[in-house]
């Protein structure tokens, strides 16, 4: 429409009668004249108006789950630049090509179970007098580390953290014989307790008596409440031996760990624990048997042997 002096009286007409309606409709009450009208209104756009707020509540409540996830972003974020500020501090070098493929290794089991890792290195050993089996490690409390914490690697479960400085942390091994730690068994999801014996495997006790149980079966950490000390699906061991089943109301199996306990170096504290439990999805893929080839012999008689046997039938 062209800004005409008409066009300006028009829209000066229009704005009054807008005004005018209002007023009439809000001294009628309930008895507006206008009343009518609205409701044919109502019912002409109210379909739109439902279409319009199922297409934007959806909307809506994904902007809310990402304003709430933010902080967890942010600090997955953090810590993947830590992680990375780790590697490069590991430089190159065969020795530190080694730690490099560690930390490669315990990313990707952080990402499978979808933990939130603080890399760290072991950085000395307790004393193994007594049976007790700790390591320290070069993060504490102004890293973000507490009590209670979940501690692996690439390869598995290593411990719990004990006791936390401003720059170090104590790691109780899974091997000492004061670790307790609630496994769950891959496929049947049969339940039990491991506790650790020096180097000798772990004791695990079922809590079926029953269980069907068999060499190589493979254990991962069943996660406590509020996942501490531990996360769940932590791969824990596999089954090397099977006390045999007495009808007690528990029976007794023996796991070797996944992790060397004597050659610890890079290890990833848990300080963000997974929205979901990720169950049996940290477990490596397991080998494939290797088909064992046949020989097979066959023996033909020489001819020397047959002019023989000839001879003597003759």
């Amino acid at each position: 429409m062209r800004d005409t002096r008409e066009s300006r009286l028009l829209l000066v007409l229009l704005i009054a009668i807008a005004f005018a309606l209002i007023t009439v409709d809000i001294r009628g009450g309930e008895d507006s004249p206008v009343d009518g009208a609205r409701q044919a209104a109502a019912a002409v756009f109210g379909p739109v108006e439902d279409g319009v707020a199922t297409v934007v509540d959806p909307v809506g409540d994904a902007v809310a789950a990402v304003r709430d996830s933010g902080d967890r972003h942010d600090r997955l974020a953090t810590l993947e630049k830590e992680n990375a500020g780790l590697k490069a501090r590991l430089g190159s070098g065969d020795r530190n090509r080694s730690r490099l493929g560690q930390l490669d290794k315990m990313l990707k089991s952080a990402g499978a179970g979808q933990y939130g890792i603080k890399g760290a290195e072991v950085i000395a050993i307790g004393a193994a007098q007594g049976f007790s089996w700790t390591v320290t490690i070069d993060v504490g409390a102004n890293d973000g580390i507490k009590r209670d914490m979940t501690v692996l690697n690439g390869d598995g479960l290593v411990g719990r953290v004990t006791t936390v400085g401003p720059g170090t942390s104590t790691v109780l091994l899974a091997n000492d014989p004061d670790f307790t730690v609630g496994t769950r068994m891959e496929g049947s999801d049969e339940l039990g307790f491991a506790s650790g014996q020096g180097d000798r495997p772990l004791r695990v006790q079922l809590l079926n008596g029953k269980a069907k149980v068999r060499k190589g079966d493979r254990l991962v950490t069943f996660g406590s409440q509020a996942d501490k000390p531990f996360v769940p699906g932590v791969p824990v061991g596999f089954v090397s031996r099977v006390d045999p089943s007495g009808g007690d109301l528990t029976r007794t199996i023996y796991v070797t760990p996944f992790v060397g306990f004597t050659k610890l170096d890079i290890v990833g504290v848990v300080v963000e624990a997974p929205r979901t439990d990720p169950r049996d999805t940290v477990l490596p893929a397991k080998p494939r048997p290797t088909p064992t080839p046949t020989v097979t012999v066959t023996v033909t008689p020489s001819a020397s042997a047959a002019d023989g046997q000839y001879q003597q039938e003759q």
